[in-house]
């Protein structure tokens, strides 16, 4: 298929893929957390059993990072990507790497804290890109629908199929 010629998805698709998306992040990142705390209490840590601020920060950014990782790298469409029909594809002349993977995860992160203006980008901008768009050299697709293979026949009065 080729990506070159299929449009931006507009902003509240790309939204909607994100909120799916958090749904399942967020209890991945619970459980790093949880694993974390049992690996200190394991080291014995027991006094404060509370990780630090920083350290909880960090396993929420490496727990992202891994999963959006995984499924851009494999398939270019996380779950909730998939059910948006939306796929994340390298811009011209780059090709998808692990590189621009961390750099669009942190660079969507930076776009989040500013306000969101760097999602709200996308309503002024002619590509419909947002910040960590350019700043990672990938972009969003929207695919087309899928088409419906074939209608199964319909069954008349005598069970059998018609060709209608």
């Amino acid at each position: 298929m080729n990506t070159d010629t299929l449009p931006a998805p507009a902003l509240p698709r790309r939204l909607a893929a994100i909120v799916y998306d958090s749904l399942l992040v967020i209890p991945l990142i619970m459980v790093c957390v949880a694993i974390g705390l049992g690996i200190r209490q394991l080291l014995g840590s027991a006094a404060d059993s509370l990780l630090p601020a920083t350290v909880v920060q960090m396993i929420a950014v490496f727990s992202c990072i891994g999963f959006f990782g995984v499924f851009w790298l494999k398939s270019g469409q996380t779950l909730g990507m998939q059910a948006w029909r939306l796929k994340l594809v390298p811009m011209p002349g780059n090709e998808l790497s692990f590189g621009r993977v961390v750099t669009r995860c942190l660079s969507a992160l930076l776009s989040a804290l500013c306000l969101g203006l760097g999602y709200w980008w996308c309503l002024f901008d002619k590509r419909k890109r947002c910040w960590h768009d350019y700043l990672s050299g990938t972009e969003l697709v929207l695919l087309p629908k899928k088409s419906k293979k074939s209608k199964k026949p319909e069954k008349n009065d005598s069970g059998q199929g018609t060709d209608t």
